[in-house]
């Protein structure tokens, strides 16, 4: 893979690092987790739903609701697990990630419409130590980065379809999240919108 863009220290960006036909074979793969655990919308600790919908891929998932935000190894409904991980996305984390321990979950975010992520950080991992991948599918979204404090000062940049990122190091528990997505940018997704893949490792190595 190309030498990534140093966005800032520890945001490395890859452009157009996955060619069309492999984001096809993951939206293809997104469509399928979809169906094992269809997309939700889940609630803040505070009761306010989130404009992004979700699922996830893995043995565990990103779930949140009134007890807080956590990994669980079933889908909300509790009944069912997560689908499997697709093998393009273990590979790339043993590319980008780590090469030893392999991710064990990669949330599937769903943005349609108004659909944005307010700043935030990556938190509930049990060790910081690993990266967190981002692969972007569909629409630009509109990506902002800040430093691990919301008071330090942020920048924006556009994220297309088939850029991965890399959030490691002083840039892991950066304050980051996105403003808007360009609606018509691309015609990957289905029905629109754009898809964000983030692969992590939620257990302790």
């Amino acid at each position: 893979m190309m030498t990534p863009i140093a966005v800032v220290p520890g945001f490395d960006l890859w452009p157009q690092a996955l060619d069309r036909a492999t984001q096809e074979a993951l939206i293809a793969a997104v469509l399928a987790a979809g169906e094992v655990a269809p997309f939700t919308h889940y609630d803040t600790p505070m009761g306010k739903p989130m404009s992004v919908a979700m699922s996830s891929f893995g043995p565990l998932g990103w779930v949140s609701d009134k007890d807080g935000y956590r990994y669980a190894d079933r889908a909300p409904d509790g009944t069912r697990p997560w689908a499997p991980m697709p093998a393009a996305l273990e590979d790339l984390w043993r590319e980008l990630g780590d090469a030893n321990i392999p991710a064990d979950t990669c949330l599937i975010n769903l943005y349609r419409g108004d659909a944005r992520m307010g700043l935030h950080q990556d938190r509930d991992e049990a060790d910081p130590r690993f990266p967190v991948l981002s692969i972007s599918l569909g629409d630009t979204a509109v990506f902002r980065i800040g430093g691990t404090s919301r008071k330090d000062p942020t920048r924006s940049l556009k994220l297309a379809s088939g850029d991965v990122c890399r959030l490691s190091g002083p840039a892991r528990l950066a304050f980051h999240g996105v403003d808007r997505v360009i609606a018509g940018s691309s015609s990957l997704v289905p029905g629109g919108g754009r898809i964000n893949l983030t692969l992590r490792r939620a257990r302790a190595g």
